[in-house]
Formats: C-alpha cells, structure tokens, sequence
C-alpha cells in the first residue's frame, strides 16, 4: 500500500485535482463533490475517525444522520456518490484495501414527471411574448425566442446562444449546436419561420445603426451587451415569467424548460415516436426521452378521473 495523505483536506483536494485533470470534471461538479467530502470529512472527525480507518458502518452511520437533517434523497444520493468515488480513488492510488462505501445502496432519487402545459396555456404565452416588451424590437425578439422554442424544444442554452448565421435564407430547419457539442436538425413551423424573419429584420436594422457608431457586429442571434455577447439563460427565464403574469397563467408552472417538455409531450399525444422526439431533443439515451410517455399516460389517467362519470369520488 502507498501512504496515504496525513488530513482528510488532502485526500479531498487530490481526489478533486485527479477528477479535473484525468476526467475533465466540471467546475460546478468539483465544488459540488468538495461541499459533500467537506461535510463528511467534518462528520467524522467529530466521531474521531480518519479516512484511512472508516468502515461501511460509518459511512452508513453518516447517511443516517444526513437523514435525520432533513437532507432530500437527491441530496443523500449525491453525498454517496461522492464518497464512494472518493474511495474508488483512494483504492486505486494504494491508500486503501478496500472501498467502504461499494456495497452501500443509496436512496435513490425520486422520479418526479416534469411539469409541462396544456396546448390553450402555449397559446396564451406565444401571444403574451407577442405583446410584452417596452419597444417594438423586444416584442419582436420575445416573439421569435418563443415561436423558436415551443417550435423546436431547444435547450435554453442552445436557444439563446444560437449564431444569427443558422437563420439566414428563411431556414425550414434550424442547425442546432448541443450538449457534447454534437449537432443536429430541427425543424421550424410556419409561425416560428414568420417570427424569425421578423426578428431579423429588426435586429439587422439596429446592427446597421450600431456599426454607423462604430460598434463592432454581433454574431449572436439574440444579441446583447453582456459578457456573453448573447441573451442569458437567466434573463430569458425572468422573460418566461413575464409572460405568465400576462398570458393569465400561474409564473409557477412556467419555466423555460417546460416549454421544452410541452414540445415534447404535445408530440407525442399527436402520434410522434419515441425514437424521432429523442432526435429533435438530442437525447443521447431513448431512457430519457421515455419519461414523456408516462406523463402523457398521467394526464390520460387524470382526464378520466376528471370527466367519467365513475371517475368521481361524489
């Protein structure tokens, strides 16, 4: 066995450096596993144990604790995640004969149906976007990034950072950029192709004006001033809001990605397969895309509960 490192601080910050160098890991996901080792690392030493010496049993002991502060199971099954990768490491350096943590059955997380819309409360946000803006050039844009999205169930991410080059020439398909930098093809309805070329010659007219001033031109379909260069992720998600207060619809139910879920649930209740929605999603695994058939089955289940005659408890 090699020697391990004298602190529980240095078997975290080497385990951590090992994760950004050897798997990329990504730095919200490197200060995630260092707030869940830090805690456990203060847990035990409070019960006079080193990393070198815990057995399962405090490991499991340590679970136990988290849940009795109330933790989620999302959050207990995080923390052990982030343990036994810990020890998977340490094992593999030779600080360690065995791994306490592999055997140890998580909590598991809770499968929760994501929220999505009914088609009426797509319509009311598509014609609040149409009016809400302090300039015809945001109602405009506003229109554009909703008729896009709702028309194509783009990620936010890959909405609002969309290149103005993949919407020249009236496009019937956007070329999408997403995650693992793979690309695909989606398509635009007629509204949403209408709504693009609106927006575009809006935003040309005031890149036109801008550069008169020396301003140099933006490559961004959805400009802006900031850092980015683009619309943010998290100015688009107070827009989304705005739009619920206008369209009459609870703010609460409505996020960004829910129109990405109502895209694909809508699609499906109208008789799309499975294997053409993880295409337009650009899901790497059906798995994920199967989760729209059982909130299709939901809503079937809760619109007989609602409207059969022997559905109801009176």
């Amino acid at each position: 066995m090699t020697s391990p490192p004298s602190s529980a601080h240095q078997w975290i910050s080497t385990f951590l450096e090992a994760q950004a160098a050897e798997l990329n890991a990504a730095q919200n996901t490197l200060l995630a596993y260092g707030r869940d080792l830090k805690d456990f690392a203060d847990w035990t030493e409070r019960r006079g144990r080193s990393f070198a010496s815990i057995e399962r049993g405090d490991v499991e002991a340590y679970l136990i604790h988290c849940d009795a502060q109330g933790f989620s199971r999302a959050t207990r099954a995080r923390r052990l995640s982030a343990i036994r990768q810990l020890f998977r490491f340490a094992f593999e350096e030779g600080w360690r004969e065995t791994n306490p943590a592999i055997q140890i059955k998580g909590p598991g997380r809770k499968k929760a149906l994501p929220g999505t819309l009914e088609i009426a409360e797509v319509d009311a946000l598509l014609e609040a976007a149409k009016a809400t803006g302090r300039s015809t050039a945001d109602r405009s844009r506003n229109a554009c990034l909703m008729q896009v999205l709702y028309a194509t169930g783009m990620r936010v991410s890959e909405l609002v950072s969309l290149p103005v080059a993949a919407a020249r020439g009236d496009p019937q398909m956007l070329l999408v950029r997403g995650k693992g930098d793979k690309e695909r093809l989606v398509p635009l309805s007629p509204p949403a192709r209408m709504a693009l070329q609106d927006w575009l010659a809006v935003r040309d007219a005031a890149e036109a004006d801008a550069r008169t001033k020396g301003n140099p031109p933006s490559r961004y379909l959805f400009p802006s001033s900031g850092r980015s260069g683009h619309l943010t992720r998290h100015r688009f998600y107070a827009l989304v809001k705005e739009f619920a207060v206008a369209g009459g619809i609870s703010p609460s139910k409505v996020t960004p990605h829910t129109l990405r879920h109502a895209f694909a649930t809508h699609l499906l209740a109208g008789g799309a397969d499975l294997r053409s929605i993880q295409t337009l999603l650009g899901h790497a695994d059906i798995s994920t895309t199967e989760i729209y058939t059982h909130v299709l089955d939901q809503r079937l289940k809760d619109l007989v509960l609602e409207h059969h005659p022997l559905g109801r408890d009176d």
